[in-house]
């Protein structure tokens, strides 16, 4: 897949997976590795550090019953709002795809 593509796929997934609770990077970027697989670990976090520079997310610390606080992260409106456009621009793209007979 074009990465282009796919860095804009996976931004929508992991913003969705965000807006759904506040997730501990590691988990996160565990479960992304199960649907993108050929994506390297530190991607996942490039990606994150960059929804969070653009106010797309946001990070609280959290308690570990061993060593020290874990990082997680949150989406903030600006981003629930850059979800719902990507989400829309996704299905769009998809009825046009399809309607050119790509299935």
């Amino acid at each position: 897949m074009d990465a282009q593509m796919k860095k804009g796929v996976l931004e929508m997934c992991l913003l969705h997976q965000l807006s759904e609770c506040g997730q501990y990077g590691y988990p996160l970027m565990q479960k992304m590795k199960h649907y993108f697989p050929e994506v390297n670990d530190s991607s996942f976090y490039v990606i994150l550090r960059r929804l969070h520079k653009e106010g797309l997310t946001e990070i609280y610390y959290g308690e570990s019953s061993e060593g020290p606080k874990r990082k997680y992260y949150r989406i903030t409106d600006a981003g629930k709002d850059y979800l719902a456009q990507a989400i829309s621009d996704w299905r769009t793209m998809k009825s046009i795809v399809r309607s050119l007979g790509i299935s």
